[in-house]
């Protein structure tokens, strides 16, 4: 495993983030033990969950798997860098939120917290991340909340998800005001080679202000797996995203194209969609979500591969960014 700095922090972090979305809904508790077992052999030492995760009846299920995996001992809380996020209504899907039980007012975020340590039986999470942007609420209120937990032990590091870059921006400037805050030190976003227009603002505003980029959905739920090439091969159509998207007959040409090109330099096509972003400037690491433990392994293959520059360049012609901000909408 390859191993890199978290942003503009002295934190070293494994290339690949284990994501643990589909713990619990989609993977039972045995199963996900062994995937986060057998990530931890592999030296991924990145784990990736949310409060809500578990979703509908169930949110806090995730965080709940994970943190009896961690009891298990054999040091394993000592040897993951856990990261975990706070934003969601955690009332089950079609109930109302209690009021100040989702979002990022200092109440919820203390409230949250501890909730989150209960359920992940830890006393600390290395990486508390905003899951999305809390229009209602100023930096200044947010920052105040993490100084506190920051200094009770409660958390290590902030970051963010699915912010723009003006808000990063805005993020940092505050924290940088108020003086002893270190600000945010990650994003995680969508990017991935069918959706680049993280380039435009998101990645240069990350760079910018030192914080690592961890992208989401990093074969666009399972558009860029191969999913053409499994249907042809053992008649599975592709669900979901996948599905939806293919059903556009421009983009079934373009994932074809896709798959074509790989099948031409002999790389599977989900470890060169890892593969590439491993190349992306500011990229930290993509997160990746086994359902399997077979998934893992083919994930695991992306970080020794190397993409020649005439793949990288076919890539690009198949799957062009919107090129640098702003001459990407100006002149």
């Amino acid at each position: 495993m390859e191993y890199t700095q978290l942003g503009r922090t002295g934190l070293k972090v494994s290339r690949l983030v284990l994501g643990t979305m589909n713990f619990g809904p989609q993977t039972d508790e045995a199963d996900s033990h062994a995937i986060m077992d057998a990530a931890l052999d592999a030296g991924i030492n990145f784990f990736d969950t949310a409060n809500v995760y578990g979703w509908g009846e169930n949110k806090g299920r995730t965080e709940t798997i994970i943190g009896d995996w961690f009891a298990k001992g054999g040091e394993r809380r000592d040897k993951v860098v856990l990261a975990t996020k706070v934003y969601g209504n955690m009332a089950a899907d079609g109930g109302a939120a209690w009021p100040n039980h989702d979002k990022l007012s200092a109440v919820n975020i203390r409230r949250a917290v501890d909730a989150s340590l209960k359920r992940l039986r830890t006393d600390h999470i290395d990486l508390y991340q905003f899951h999305h942007i809390d229009r209602a609420t100023g930096f200044d209120e947010i920052w105040q909340a993490i100084d506190v937990l920051v200094q009770q032990g409660k958390i290590l590091y902030a970051g963010s998800s699915n912010f723009p870059g003006y808000k990063i921006a805005q993020a940092n400037e505050t924290a940088a005001r108020r003086g002893g805050t270190i600000g945010l030190v990650s994003e995680q976003c969508l990017y991935n080679l069918f959706e680049r227009r993280a380039e435009m603002e998101v990645v240069p505003a990350a760079q910018e202000y030192g914080l690592g980029v961890i992208p989401w959905s990093p074969l666009h739920g399972g558009l860029l797996g191969g999913v053409i090439k499994k249907e042809v091969e053992g008649g599975r159509r592709g669900s979901g995203r996948a599905a939806d998207s293919l059903a556009d007959p421009a983009v079934r040409a373009k994932i074809q194209a896709y798959e074509d090109l790989l099948d031409k330099h002999g790389v599977e096509p989900g470890e060169a969609a890892l593969a590439w972003l491993l190349t992306r400037p500011g990229v930290t690491g993509p997160i990746v979500g086994p359902r399997t433990a077979g998934q893992l392994e083919s994930a695991l293959r992306a970080v020794e591969l190397e993409l020649g520059d005439e793949l990288l360049s076919g890539l690009d012609e198949i799957f062009p960014g919107p090129g640098p901000s702003p001459e990407a909408f100006a002149w």
